[in-house]
């Protein structure tokens, strides 16, 4: 079952509700009523849930975008040196494993 994410939170959504209203009130039985008075709430907690999971992505897209700033390896003279051009590969590395562009992988 393939359900358009989209359509939930356009226009048509107004028209699902409004559907949904119309049984509510016609339905016979207290029980359907309540049954049908929980799907339109969980609906709605749904569509919220999906608003607010776009914008959380769209933040996080936002913090890909820019690069990370570094500073630059450029050879070394003695093991302290040595051991901080190594810290800054190691860190580049784990930042790229984490999604994240290090400045100059343009």
């Amino acid at each position: 079952m393939n359900i358009d994410k989209q359509a939930l939170l356009g226009p048509d959504k107004h028209a699902n509700q409004h559907r949904l209203s119309r049984l509510i009130a016609e339905a016979n039985s207290a029980e359907i009523r309540d049954i049908a008075e929980s799907v339109e709430q969980y609906t709605d907690q749904l569509i919220a849930a999906l608003a607010n999971s776009k914008k959380r992505i769209a933040e996080l897209e936002a913090k890909l975008a820019n690069p990370v700033l570094l500073p630059k390896t450029n050879g070394y003279w003695n093991e302290q040196e040595k051991a901080y051009e190594e810290a800054i590969t190691l860190a580049k590395q784990r930042i790229r494993m984490a999604g994240f562009r290090c400045e100059g992988d343009e």
